[in-house]
């Protein structure tokens, strides 16, 4: 079945947090790519003005509109709001980008044409095609080894379960708890993309050239990945105990 790619059908969910310098020529790109496709500002009370700006791209595009929080509260969070806000309004395909222009929003038409056969679809750099730019070495070791790290333990069939680019069917996104998800920054995604895997939703890959940020800092940080690193470790330990103690350790999805 493929997804009805019409105005109003896909929501792009861009969660920002001083991003000033780059959301006016992410919005640019992605509605040059994709002209009917609305986009979701979510923005955390950004001190660089950020809000400000996205609201003025709103009052001139129907395009485009904001959901203004009260302070930083984590990636994770602004998509789970984010996926509320499109249930509430009908959207049939969500889609999750970044703010700074890592993500190309000229491979999106490529991402939505995969989920005819898909309920999530992943930007990966790490499939055949995919390539990094611009990342120093270590950074690259660090999600290379992360990723490679996460689909041993986790027995994930996916080389990139932490990229941030994915396109998934409304009705994917309603049948997962994200009531239950608590993990922030990267480990988000690991979190729902095993969900999505261990719901039986049909996963599919498409590289991307994910290209370092030119305007603005990354998120990026040391508490970061150390989360990722012990609930990706505590959970693949809890699904392995599950193997050699039936019964007694049940398995399941993430637990927080």
């Amino acid at each position: 079945m493929t997804p009805e790619v019409g105005a109003g059908h896909v929501l792009v969910v861009i969660p920002t947090y001083d991003e000033v310098g780059s959301l006016g020529g992410v919005l640019d790109r992605l509605h040059a790519a994709v002209p009917s496709a609305h986009a979701l500002v979510v923005d955390d009370a950004s001190p660089d003005g950020t809000g400000e700006l996205a609201d003025a791209r709103a009052a001139g595009d129907e395009r485009v509109h904001v959901l203004h929080r009260a302070g930083k509260a984590g990636l994770g969070s602004a998509y789970v709001a984010g996926f509320g806000w499109a249930a509430e309004r009908g959207y049939h395909v969500v889609v999750e980008m970044d703010a700074d222009g890592s993500h190309p929003p000229e491979r999106l038409p490529a991402l939505l044409a995969a989920l005819a056969d898909a309920d999530l679809v992943l930007g990966s750099r790490y499939v055949p095609g995919g390539q990094v730019q611009d990342w120093p070495a270590y950074r690259l070791a660090l999600s290379r080894f992360g990723n490679l790290y996460t689909r041993w333990l986790l027995r994930l069939p996916l080389q990139d379960a932490t990229g941030g680019y994915r396109v998934a069917r409304a009705d994917l996104l309603a049948r997962l708890p994200f009531d239950e998800v608590a993990s922030q920054g990267y480990c988000f995604q690991v979190d729902w993309a095993w969900r999505a895997v261990r719901a039986g939703a049909r996963v599919a890959e498409v590289p991307i050239t994910f290209t370092e940020r030119a305007v603005g800092r990354s998120k990026m940080s040391g508490s970061i990945v150390g989360e990722a690193l012990a609930r990706v470790t505590w959970w693949g330990v809890r699904d392995r105990l599950a193997d050699w103690l039936p019964g007694r350790v049940p398995r399941v999805v993430p637990e927080q």
